[in-house]
């Protein structure tokens, strides 16, 4: 081809996939193609899909159809990410509609890969396999066996290229996990913990700041554990205040941070360092002792709840917020009474509410006191309207209160408390546009669900 190769990105799943799209994007504008926003104008449409759940699988294979019926003439579909690299041969023998099924190992040279595709090479799909074997055990041993490893979303941050102009940014500080929790796969296709270079992830950061990011987000499978690899489990603790020191960056916010991983010195440091948003994402799952032990997790009600309020007593004005499981193998009656209870003694300003289904390779298929799926989904019905009941009565505590707001769009951000894209939004009442990527004083006048509305103070 005479002209730069045109390819669009479609990123779905979480955060961290952004992450892997920007990388992927930066590689292929570093290896000379063009970026274009519209599949219909693209030689290659590159599908960043999501394995998590059923319905995330189900998502990312509509979505690879969906491309393959609209792509140009003589363009072709590429399938990457979670859903790619976990299904890998299998994929690709039941999706003809992808001209080619990757995995992570292709990342690096990802621009010469797709002109093989786009000359009509057949690229033979990796056989999937569990990641977590690539690196020694032991983390301080992965430091350097990391370099032979493909990491996505791990590179510095001249591989990478924005997407999108928002005032925030997800930046990835590790990947991969060490847990077994008995639900989860992630793991198995995305490998052992490995945690990024501090100063590789200051300088991601300060190249953010120079392209208009105001907040970021710190993501990872597993937040709390930066640094162990690197021989330093207060990592985090020394990141965050470096951080905040950056031109451009008004707020960073911390997510996926597991309970049973919480420090003292740490919950201090998110609670009241100027800049660091006091914003506590932690991943309860449930709340039974008893099904967490099932679950390959630790903690309960109480502990939880004593976490909950260690935070507050440190900021009473932050925010909290979860995911749970509901109807995994055994959950009891009791067990779904005391999730709900503890839902309703939390005081979190959003829930996110998920039906259990099993997963290719977990532990959790095997386990006995599997519920029917009817009765899985009347579970998660039920627990979510007790979730949407106590948070909506948390935002409505809220009113009177005086909030930063930072402005994304039509005089409408979100609060130090509310995540990006899950925990809702604030709508900031004022005589005059408020410009995007300020943060405004704003007092809380009324609630719409868990969404606020404020009225700007004067400056």
């Amino acid at each position: 081809m005479t002209s730069a190769p045109r390819v669009s990105i479609v990123s779905l799943g979480c955060s961290r996939n952004d992450v892997d799209s920007e990388e992927l994007a930066g590689r292929l504008n570093a290896d000379g193609w063009s970026l274009v926003a519209d599949g219909e104008e693209s030689d290659v449409v590159l599908v960043n899909t999501c394995g998590f759940i059923e319905q995330a699988k189900k998502d990312s294979i509509d979505t690879l159809l969906q491309a393959h019926d609209e792509v140009a003439l003589g363009g072709k579909v590429v399938a990457v990410g979670c859903l790619a690299q976990r299904y890998g041969k299998d994929l690709a023998a039941q999706l003809p509609e992808a001209a080619a099924v990757l995995g992570f190992d292709h990342y690096s040279n990802i621009g010469s890969v797709l002109r093989r595709v786009l000359d009509g090479e057949s690229i033979e799909s990796h056989e999937p396999g569990d990641r977590r074997t690539l690196l020694p055990i032991s983390p301080v041993d992965r430091v350097e066996a990391v370099a032979d490893v493909a990491v996505p979303g791990m590179g510095p941050h001249m591989y990478r290229s924005r997407l999108n102009d928002s005032v925030w940014a997800p930046l990835k500080i590790a990947s991969g996990c060490d847990r077994r929790c008995t639900f989860c796969a992630i793991p198995a296709f995305r490998g052992s913990f490995v945690s990024r270079n501090p100063l590789e992830i200051i300088e991601e950061a300060a190249w953010l700041g120079q392209q208009g990011v105001r907040e970021l987000l710190l993501v990872s499978e597993n937040s709390t554990s930066f640094g162990k690899d690197l021989g330093d489990l207060r990592s985090l603790e020394k990141l965050l205040p470096a951080l905040t020191m950056l031109d451009g960056i008004d707020w960073v916010r911390v997510s996926y941070l597991q309970p049973a991983e919480m420090r003292p010195e740490l919950i201090q440091i998110i609670a009241n360092t100027p800049g660091v948003v006091p914003y506590f994402d932690l991943s309860f799952q449930h709340a039974s002792t008893t099904l967490l032990r099932r679950m390959k997790r630790f903690g309960g009600t109480d502990a939880f709840l004593e976490l909950l309020q260690t935070a507050r007593n440190a900021n009473p004005l932050l925010g909290a917020r979860t995911n749970v499981i509901v109807g995994f193998p055994g959950e009891t009656e009791d067990d779904l009474a005391e999730l709900a209870n503890f839902i309703e003694s939390a005081e979190l300003d959003a829930v996110g509410v998920f039906a259990y289904s099993d997963e290719d390779g977990t532990a959790a298929v095997d386990l006995d006191g599997h519920l029917p799926e009817h009765e899985v989904l009347e579970r998660r019905d039920y627990i979510s309207s007790v979730a949407e009941r106590m948070c909506d009565q948390v935002a409505q505590s809220r009113i009177g209160q005086i909030v930063q707001v930072l402005i994304e769009e039509d005089n409408t951000g979100r609060s130090a408390h509310q995540g990006p894209e899950v925990d809702g939004m604030t709508t900031v009442l004022s005589d005059s546009a408020l410009k995007v990527g300020t943060i405004v004083n704003a007092v809380v006048v009324d609630t719409d669900g868990i969404d606020l509305i404020a009225k700007v103070q004067p400056a």
